[in-house]
């Protein structure tokens, strides 16, 4: 899969979020070091933190089928009101870090711009 399908598929997966309290959906697409792709959307809760993130729902299943490795993962946001793109929140950068994450794609309305990811969490938390 190339990163403009893996953009695609975070828009096509941010349709399906559970949004009622922001109208905010987001959609992560990642691929992995084996070749496999994982998606996720956000999934609100009326007791805000228990929300969930698109990138960590997609990086849990990841994870949980056995992956150590994200290669590249794409985060849209479908509701944007601006062209501005959104990029994942400090938590979602933190957590994806601990999977040596290469590179993130933010997809606004106009298509996708590539990030190392280091240019996104240039000093993240490790042992």
């Amino acid at each position: 899969m190339n990163n403009d399908q893996l953009a695609e598929l975070a828009k096509d997966i941010a349709t399906k979020a559970y949004a009622p309290y922001s109208n905010f959906r987001v959609g992560a697409a990642l691929i992995t070091d084996s070749g496999n792709v994982y998606t996720g959307c956000n999934i609100e809760n009326a007791s805000y933190p228990a929300s969930v993130c698109a990138e960590d729902v997609a990086v849990v299943k990841a994870i949980s089928e056995g992956e150590k490795k994200i290669n590249t993962i794409a985060v849209a946001c479908i509701d944007a009101e601006s062209d501005t793109a959104i990029f994942p929140c400090g938590i979602s950068r933190q957590r994806l870090a601990e999977f040596d994450t290469e590179s993130v794609l933010v997809v606004d309305k106009s298509g996708y711009k590539t990030y190392k990811f280091e240019e996104i969490l240039p000093y993240n938390f490790k042992f």
